[in-house]
């Protein structure tokens, strides 16, 4: 992705640019790559949060959405999706009776549970409506994060199909790129075992008498193997829309396919070893650490053809340029393309985005930003 020095004159910095050539290519991509497995797939709309690309991508072929919170599906909801998969736990009555009111006004809505405790709550607030909820359980494959262990899984499925306002139709899992507990750069044997087991956990569950119909998994840098695996039968992957640097780290993107780019404007220049931009924690994400195993990456972003310059530090305001040789070689008014390290989040920092289309920039509301609930 490249923009004219004209285009970016018209940039108000420090900003985000989406190239939506580059987004489409890449939503096509990852589907073909699940309809030739034989896989449905719901992608993340985490990494975007806007209904624009949403509709992309179910244009594309996907078979629905997939949120991380109530309030962000009910912005996609807003912008006409149909079909929403919530894969977090549904814990606390505000959030419940939210997801209550949406379930009553699109097609289907499904929803977490990692827990007796939560299932027993979504189940109560679901008599009250005289309503049946859609849900999925969480499987622990060893990210360490939401989900019920895999010795435990058989305990709490049956207690689900006890429940009469709950309707257990599959289990779903995050793992991305950990291998036996601990982090891996095998991308293959990473999606190897976590197909097999999702597949063990379903075979678990029909053991017991419990019958499901989805078995869900796979992120951007495991998604394709692991619907490749014929364990699975849908992939939920969500950055791939756009890619970021820390795909290419993990082998599956290419800096050329990366569709979103920093825009940041130089402001001082008072010491020749930094310089000072006009974006910083307001502007760039601070998830990934600069210079730590096992990708070191090199700073907040990559700044963009120069591997002398790093974003090292940030203030609110300020992001600070420094240069490996010491000397940055920059100027008050240059305006320099920076590309994210993680990209979700990237997309979360911006009220609004520049979308490159045809030739031309517009602003865009990023819709589900800030989504906490």
């Amino acid at each position: 992705m490249e923009l004219t020095q004209e285009q970016i004159q018209q940039l108000e910095t420090p900003c985000l640019v989406i190239d939506v050539e580059l987004a489409e290519k890449n939503i096509r991509r990852m589907q073909e790559a699940a309809d030739q497995a034989g896989c449905r797939l719901r992608p993340h709309i985490k990494t975007h949060k806007m209904p624009l690309f949403a509709e992309m991508q179910m244009k594309a072929g996907a078979s629905g959405i997939t949120c991380a919170k109530v309030s962000e599906a009910e912005v996609m909801a807003d912008g006409g999706m149909e079909d929403i998969f919530i894969a977090y736990p549904m814990v606390g009555n505000f959030r419940i009776q939210r997801a209550i009111a949406l379930a009553k006004r699109i097609k289907r809505l499904i929803l977490t549970i990692d827990s007796l405790e939560g299932a027993k709550a979504l189940n109560h607030a679901a008599s009250d409506q005289d309503m049946i909820l859609e849900v999925r359980m969480e499987i622990d494959t060893g990210a360490g994060r939401t989900g019920v262990p895999m010795d435990r899984a058989v305990e709490l499925a049956l207690a689900l199909k006890q429940m009469k306002h709950l309707n257990l139709t599959g289990i779903f899992t995050f793992k991305s790129l950990i291998l036996s507990g601990k982090p891996t750069e095998d991308n293959m044997l990473a999606a190897e075992e976590e197909g097999n087991m999702m597949a063990e956990t379903a075979l678990m569950l029909k053991k017991a008498g419990v019958e499901i119909q989805d078995i869900s998994a796979g992120s951007s840098p495991t998604g394709v193997q692991v619907a490749q695996t014929g364990m699975v039968n849908e992939i939920r992957p969500g950055t791939y829309i756009f890619d970021d640097f820390m795909l290419t780290k993990e082998k599956v993107a290419d800096i050329s396919e990366i569709a979103v780019r920093f825009y940041a404007t130089v402001v001082s220049c008072q010491h020749s070893d930094y310089a000072v931009v006009d974006g910083g924690t307001k502007c760039f994400p601070t998830d990934v650490v600069p210079g730590q195993p096992p990708f070191y990456y090199p700073g907040y972003a990559v700044v963009e053809g120069d591997d002398n310059l790093k974003l090292s530090r940030m203030n609110e305001e300020h992001g600070i340029i420094t240069a490996v040789n010491g000397v940055t070689g920059l100027h008050v008014g240059q305006v320099l393309s920076l590309i994210p390290i993680h990209v979700c989040t990237a997309v979360n920092m911006q009220n609004t985005v520049y979308i490159l289309e045809n030739g031309s920039l517009r602003k865009q509301k990023v819709d589900a930003r800030g989504m906490l609930i």
